[in-house]
């Protein structure tokens, strides 16, 4: 963070390592800072959550494989595990 904090990310697995999740997770900031998230706490959340719906898709589909659409799949799933 701007204050030289460092985070550590428990969530995401090597599945993940495909074409177009990087593009989920922009995608996931940029629709939190839509919504008038602070861009570092969207960020925060973003990161936590694509991570967290990868790991819903690799228990369903496993990690090979897997596609950015199984982890978009995914999205509902996380954000409802956190709230």
């Amino acid at each position: 963070d701007p204050s030289g904090k460092a985070f550590t990310n428990p969530t995401g697995n090597p599945g993940m390592a495909s074409g177009g999740v990087g593009d989920v997770l922009t995608g996931m900031i940029a629709g939190f800072i839509a919504q008038r998230i602070d861009p570092w706490e969207a960020s925060l959340l973003a990161v936590y959550l694509h991570g967290l719906a990868g790991d819903l898709a690799a228990r369903e589909k496993g990690e090979y494989g897997m596609i950015a659409t199984d982890l978009v799949e995914k999205i509902p799933h996380a954000i409802q595990r956190i709230y």
